[in-house]
Order: C-alpha cells, then structure tokens, then sequence
C-alpha cells in the first residue's frame, strides 16, 4: 500500500506563488501516473495536471497551464506542483492521486490533500 501525504498549502494573495509537495512512501512501480486534483468548495473535483512514466513532459488543464509546473523528484520519493500567478480561482484541496498500471490493472492511491486559499 502507498501512502501518499501533501503539503504546501496555504493562504496567497492573487498573482502570488506556491509549491505543493506529495510525498509518497516509496514503490518500484515502472508504470505509473501522477496526478494532481483539486476540488473548490461546492465544486467537483477537478483535474489540474499529470506526469506519466516515460511518456514525456506534464500535461496542465487549460485553467492552469502556463502557470503551474509538475515535477518529480524520485531520490525525495516527492512530486511538486508549482503555481504562479495564483488567482482566486486557484482556490480549493490540492490532492495527489497514484495510479499504478500493472498489467492492464490499475491500482489509485489518493493523499489526504492539502488546502490553498487565494485572496483577491
């Protein structure tokens, strides 16, 4: 079982910056995905990003793209979301989400989440 724990979050003023952290327990899997969700209040969660295993850069959803970066750092066993230019839109939990691929059998993992709160 992975455990994943995200932090980072906080309150930020409009055009401001934050970084998020999912710190994940360790797996060897070689097929993955990691995604960041978020969900505002009264709102569905939505997707905001993903990085697949050797498959090339992250992709952003158009509400974010351009100003939010993904990265992994595998010897931290750690996955960032850096966001610039916050707007009150931004607003909501910040999740992680796993998904493992074994074999055509997925497994999903969901961190606990971590609360951002943009002022305008």
């Amino acid at each position: 079982q992975v455990q994943l724990v995200e932090s980072g979050g906080g309150l930020a003023h409009t055009g401001g910056s934050l970084r998020l952290s999912c710190v994940d327990s360790g797996f060897t899997f070689s097929s993955y995905a990691m995604d960041w969700y978020r969900q505002a209040p009264g709102k569905e969660r939505e997707w905001v990003a993903t990085m697949i295993s050797d498959h090339g850069p992250p992709r952003y959803a158009d509400a974010v793209n351009g100003r939010v970066t993904m990265s992994r750092d595998n010897a931290k066993n750690t996955t960032y979301l850096h966001m610039d230019r916050l707007k009150p839109d931004d607003t909501g939990v910040y999740y992680c989400h796993l998904v493992r691929n074994s074999g055509g059998a997925f497994s999903h993992y969901w961190g606990q989440g971590t609360q951002v709160t943009v002022s305008s």
